[in-house]
């Protein structure tokens, strides 16, 4: 049975994590504290419960929350060793953990298990992380909060920083939260319904001072050159750019591919600041651990032609690959882990739209969605300030730490088809329906093609969610449908291999 501490903390996650301006898939963490009976002593115990490691808010159940004991949790402040030697600690979290199974801690535990009150939230939030990557976040934070939120200058994730804002938190005891520099908010309460309130609080009055102070055009002037093209232009030159881009993405291992023109996103493009800020890169670590540092942006206005754009791509590719390459070597110690790739993850078209790439389409798809965070993030902190994210170096204290590493090496090896795009023609029933279903369950994405549209769309999903599997309708003895197919192909998956 469920503890109930643990069941409230669940619900509160589920509708916290549910809301994409609140945080995004997979970020974030929030917990509980409350007592539970020892099934060795009898007594009361207190614990904690927190999201674990690479949970998602919006899906969390009991199965993914990490269960502590507080006391042997807090106990560890007293060998701690300094912040030169923090990640030692993560080792010793599994010497705290309560009871049997259970999700792995997280490296946010300590901010939830060492700051005095009985509910935490950790989250990302557009409105939050815009006044922690302002320039001036320090002073808005004063400005917009009135010392009932406290700024906190950017730190790593760890040990440290727990102890830091449990230390803001006794120094402040009027404070409900605080703005973590060029990160996001944590949030408290003494009840569960007071922690998301507070949480809500200070996003929802971070949005409102942004909507009333701030500037009009965040990201400069319309740039007419690079105005979204008509929306069968702007998809027919998506389709022809995806095969390229998709190999760009994918020289030092398959990615698959992703496609948006949101509006957010055309009216980035459009911006005269699209490149400066484009350049500046993402600054929250949920975000570039996902989208890499920065993406890849095409220079040419919206109404290149399509020979052109893919010369250009090409060009930039290169000069991306070296600058990566660069980055990596500027940073690396002896110890730091492999290089992982130099393709973008993240390719931007002005005129056109956003690409992202992952391993999967998930992946692929939950990238772009950072990346659309991160655009959110940057108009709110150029409608105030300027927007100014943490350094390169702090990024690659991030991307190549030890901690990130060992969580990349627990993911479950790839399917045999991962990473690779099907069309299958006739795969509404019989062997084509055969066919499609062995791709699907093997790893593959899969763009089931049939006469008809309704049989193609519900085969479609039998095999799974639009990251598996699309339907769409083709007549084989059609030039134009075929083309139709092959479009819808590249911009669902970034292209396709026949069958």
């Amino acid at each position: 049975m469920t503890n109930p501490t643990a069941a409230e903390l669940v619900a509160r996650s589920n509708r916290l994590g549910s809301d994409p301006r609140i945080t995004n898939y997979a970020g974030g963490n929030t917990s509980a504290k409350g007592t539970e009976i020892d099934p060795v002593t009898g007594e009361p115990v207190e614990l904690l419960w927190v999201k674990g490691s690479g949970g998602d808010l919006g899906t969390l159940t009991p199965a993914g929350l990490s269960v502590l004991r507080l006391d042997r949790f807090r106990g560890l402040r007293d060998v701690y060793p300094g912040v030169d030697r923090e990640d030692e600690m993560v080792a010793a979290f599994d010497y705290c953990l309560h009871g049997k199974g259970g999700a792995t801690p997280s490296i946010d535990t300590a901010m939830h298990a060492l700051v005095d009150a009985a509910h935490v939230d950790h989250l990302h939030p557009d409105a939050g992380i815009a006044i922690a990557t302002s320039a001036d976040g320090e002073e808005l934070t004063a400005t917009i909060y009135g010392g009932r939120v406290v700024w906190v200058p950017w730190r790593r994730p760890g040990f440290q920083l727990g102890l830091d804002i449990a230390a803001i938190k006794e120094q402040n005891p009027d404070a409900v939260g605080c703005i973590l520099g060029g990160h996001g908010i944590t949030a408290w309460g003494d009840s569960s319904e007071q922690c998301e309130a507070n949480s809500r609080w200070i996003i929802d009055t971070a949005q409102a001072y942004i909507d009333a102070h701030g500037s009009a055009n965040p990201f400069g002037d319309a740039v007419p050159d690079n105005a979204p093209l008509p929306e069968p232009e702007r998809r027919a030159k998506a389709a022809a750019l995806a095969a390229t881009i998709r190999g760009i993405a994918s020289q030092d291992r398959p990615m698959v591919g992703h496609f948006t023109d949101d509006p957010r996103v055309l009216e980035f493009l459009a911006g005269a600041k699209a490149a400066q800020l484009a350049e500046a890169g993402t600054s929250c670590p949920d975000h570039f651990l996902r989208t890499k540092i920065k993406p890849m942006l095409l220079d040419l206005p919206a109404g290149a032609p399509v020979d052109q754009s893919i010369a250009r791509l090409t060009e930039l590719h290169d000069a991306y690959r070296a600058d990566y390459t660069s980055y990596y070597e500027a940073y690396a110690a002896p110890d730091s882990p492999a290089m992982r790739g130099a393709d973008p993850a993240i390719v931007l078209v002005p005129g056109v739209g956003m690409f992202s790439y992952g391993a999967t389409k998930q992946t692929a798809r939950v990238a772009g969605e950072f990346y659309l965070n991160a655009i959110n993030v940057m108009r709110g902190a150029e409608a105030l300030s300027t927007y100014t994210p943490i350094s390169d170096e702090e990024k690659f204290r991030i991307e190549y730490w030890a901690l990130e590493e060992a969580k990349l090496q627990r993911m479950p090896k790839p399917r045999s088809h991962q990473g690779r795009i099907a069309l299958v023609t006739g795969a509404a029933s019989g062997i084509g329906k055969a066919i499609a279903t062995r791709l699907a369950a093997e790893g593959a994405c899969v763009v089931v093609a049939d006469l008809d549209a309704a049989k193609a769309s519900a085969a479609a999903a039998e095999l799974g969610s639009t990251d598996v599997a699309v339907g769409v309708a083709v007549d084989v003895s059609d030039a134009a449908a075929v083309k139709a197919a092959v479009d819808a192909a590249l911009l669902a998956f970034g292209g396709w291999t026949w069958s």
